[in-house]
This record gives structure tokens, sequence and C-alpha cells, in this order.
């Protein structure tokens, strides 16, 4: 355990060593966070009005909540798995007695931690600004419900990511287009991270909730906005389990295959 906690504490203050690329990341953060408040202050201009089942304090508690929620689910040091494969550095760790499973968990945790802490401070800054109208949840089993929820999603992503992450074994030069499929295209629209999901027909959103990506922000925010009946959040929570367990045991099953593929191109 100490050794993960040393990890965690290196990983951390390497995340200062490129200044200029956290910052432009956590610009764009910002900035579609402006973008997409202005919008639906405009669709909500009248107090009173409801649309998709959000008055004007749920949708802009959305949008500030999608802010702090990729900060902990979304941020990941993981991307770096398939540059070691391709460039052959994963065989320094295979030699060392680490879990390389929990060395870029320890890794992902210390990047969440940073950026969860200017995702608050950036939410705080806009809240000073722009003063939105917020939805407090105030049901303690909900409550309860969305931070297990979320301690779910934060694990779900990584196993994702991981796995994306993996096709370096058999592909080098691609592993870095898998990431952006997973992670530009698929998990940021799929997740609710660019819009509310429910704005789907209704169909649509039930073949959504089939596939892991609503359970990595769209689910948790829709426990915490008390969208979802309580007897469905267990429900929810059980399918994102489920998703959790089958990508995890699908990342060890690749794994195993990868390694015996492995040939530690470039060292």
């Amino acid at each position: 355990m100490k050794k993960y906690l040393a990890i965690f504490k290196i990983s951390f203050a390497q995340e200062f060593a490129y200044r200029l690329n956290f910052i432009m990341w956590r610009l764009r953060n910002v900035m579609q966070i402006f973008l997409i408040f202005f919008l639906w202050n405009a669709v909500f201009t009248d107090p009173t009005r409801v649309v998709f089942g959000y008055d004007r304090g749920k949708i802009l508690t959305y949008v500030f909540g999608i802010l702090i929620m990729k900060a902990i689910v979304l941020s990941a040091r993981t991307i770096e798995v398939a540059g070691e494969i391709s460039s052959g550095d994963l065989t320094n760790f295979l030699l060392k007695p680490v879990n390389y499973f929990k060395y870029w968990f320890s890794r992902d945790l210390s990047s969440k931690a940073l950026n969860l802490g200017f995702a608050a401070s950036e939410a705080l800054i806009l809240y000073l600004i722009l003063r939105p109208p917020f939805f407090l949840q105030t049901n303690p089993w909900l409550i309860v419900a969305f931070v297990i929820s979320l301690a779910i999603a934060v694990v779900l992503f990584f196993g994702l990511l991981f796995l994306s992450n993996l096709i370096a074994f058999w592909m080098p030069e691609q592993g870095w287009s898998a990431q952006f499929l997973i992670i530009v295209i698929f998990t940021d629209f799929l997740s609710g991270g660019v819009f509310p999901l429910d704005i789907f027909p209704l169909v649509v959103q039930k073949i959504l909730y089939t596939l892991p990506f609503p359970y990595l922000l769209f689910f948790p925010l829709q426990i915490y906005l008390g969208k979802i009946p309580v007897t469905q959040v267990w429900g929810g929570i059980m399918i994102a389990c489920a998703w959790t367990l089958i990508l995890l045991a699908g990342l060890k099953f690749v794994w195993n295959r990868g390694i015996r593929k492995y040939e530690a191109v470039g060292r």
C-alpha cells in the first residue's frame, strides 16, 4: 500500500511538469461550461419553464455538475499506457515488483485529485460570476446512492480506458486513435457530457442505458437531481457494477493475450 501511496505523491508532483497542457485542458473545460451555460440559460429565460423534466435550477446544476464530474471521472493518466506498450517501456514495469494496474490506478487518482481541486475552484468562480440557481439534494439515500455510483464510474472509466489502450499490443500506431474514439467521441457524447441524454426519444435512451457510457456521468447526476425513481436507482447501480466487472474481466483477458504478443518493440 505504501508504494502505491508513494506513486500517487510522485505522480501528483509530475502533473505540474506540463503546466501548459494542464492549463489548456482546464481552459477547454471552462469554455465548454460557459457555452453550455449560456445555451441553457437562454432556453430557460422564463424561471417557471420546464423542459425535458428540468427546470432552470436543475439544468444549471447539471451544467456545473458536469464540470466537477469530469474532473473526478474522466481525468486520467492511463492514456499513456498505449505509448509505453508501443515504445517498449512496458518492459521496465514487468521487471519491477509492482502491479501494473494498481500503478496506473494510483496515477489516475493523483490526476483526479489535482483536477478536482481546480474544477471546484473554477466552479466557485463561475458561480460568483454567473450566480445561477442551484438544486440541492436533501434526500440522504439519494446522496449515498450518488456517491456509490460516482465511485463505480471511476473504476468503470479506468477499465474502459485501459482496455482501449491495449490495442497497442497488436497495432502499436493505433493506440491514440482508440483513445480519441473512446474519450472524445463515445465517452463525452454518450455519457451526457455535452447535453443530458434524456433529450433523446425514450427508445434511444433505453438503448443507451444498455451501454456503459451513461453510467460515467449522466446516471450519477440523474440520481443527485432526483430524476430517477428510488426503486430504479439501485437497479441502475447494479447494471453499472455489471459493466464494471465485465470490463475488468475483459481487461485481464486482453492483457494476458497481449503480454504473450508483446515483443518490446523499440527496446
